[in-house]
């Protein structure tokens, strides 16, 4: 799990020292936390009454230009802490009631995430670990979280490589998605829920609707359909929320998803035969939905 030297954590493969830089991912070697609560926002079988025990670290390899957390994906905000601190936060949110731990964009952080989850479960922790990504992961950081990571929630962004450059500066984020994705799978291959319905393992690939790009859904819910039919989950998101960043650059994002849009990709996944998915109330497309990274 070395990286002090040469961090190849990500796709983007920067080779930063990050003991002593920052990397393309914003941040240094030592974890930054920005929030760790209970979040009541994620899919039924995650949160539910209780909610999910989600640590959103600070810092991202992705940078998407319409990020609704840009300013915890930059590191702008976040407080350092220890492996230990972090492995006592899992522990302090299972005291709370939390249904699972929800790791939110930790990448970045793979070695210490792996050290803190071993620890936490020498001190009792006993609820599944939930891995929640870009879906911007290299394989081999992946398997660093074979046996760490009970369920995996991915997001598969894009389908076209020109939007994967326009809107992350990632052209190949279709295939490497699909190629981390697979690996997720393949660690986690059987959905299995428990007695009151939340997940204990297995892959839910979230797909947001971007504003205008109905067609660029539709292939990803094709392929992940095609590729693992019932293996998975699917999650149709409309959640899409334009952020002030995005008007003067990007101004065809400047706008919600259409009822007719989202309607348009359910209706597509449905008539395709999928059956194991989630929908989502346009409802969740406000910026009150987004939680305060104040730790």
């Amino acid at each position: 799990m070395e990286m002090q030297n040469l961090c190849m954590l990500c796709p983007r493969g920067c080779g930063v020292d990050r003991t002593e830089h920052i990397g393309v991912c914003s941040v240094h070697q030592k974890v930054m936390i920005a929030r760790a609560a209970l979040h009541f926002w994620e899919e039924p079988c995650i949160s539910g009454e209780n909610g999910s025990g989600a640590v959103f670290f600070s810092g991202c390899p992705l940078h998407c230009v319409f990020c609704q957390n840009e300013e915890i994906s930059h590191g702008k905000v976040g407080r350092e802490i220890t492996v230990e601190e972090l492995s006592e936060i899992y522990l302090d949110l299972q005291s709370q009631g939390a249904n699972n731990i929800n790791l939110v964009t930790g990448t970045h952080y793979i070695p210490a995430i792996v050290d803190s989850v071993k620890m936490a479960r020498k001190n009792g922790l006993v609820i599944p670990i939930i891995y929640n990504t870009s879906g911007y992961e290299t394989v081999e950081s992946l398997k660093l979280l074979d046996g760490i990571v009970n369920a995996y929630l991915p997001d598969f962004k894009y389908w076209d490589s020109d939007l994967a450059d326009k809107y992350s500066r990632a052209p190949q984020y279709p295939d490497i998605a699909k190629a981390a994705i697979d690996e997720m799978v393949r660690q986690c291959p059987d959905l299995v829920f428990n007695e009151d319905g939340f997940i204990q393992s297995g892959v839910i690939v979230r797909q947001l609707l971007l504003p205008g790009h109905v067609k660029d859904s539709k292939a990803i819910i094709r392929y992940l359909h095609e590729k693992y039919n019932d293996r998975i989950y699917i999650s149709l998101m409309s959640q899409y929320t334009p952020m002030p960043q995005i008007k003067d650059n990007y101004p065809e994002l400047n706008r919600r998803v259409t009822k007719r849009e989202y309607q348009s990709v359910v209706d597509y996944a449905i008539d395709l035969g999928i059956e194991n998915a989630f929908i989502q109330d346009r409802i969740v497309a406000k910026e009150s939905f987004i939680p305060e990274f104040d730790f």
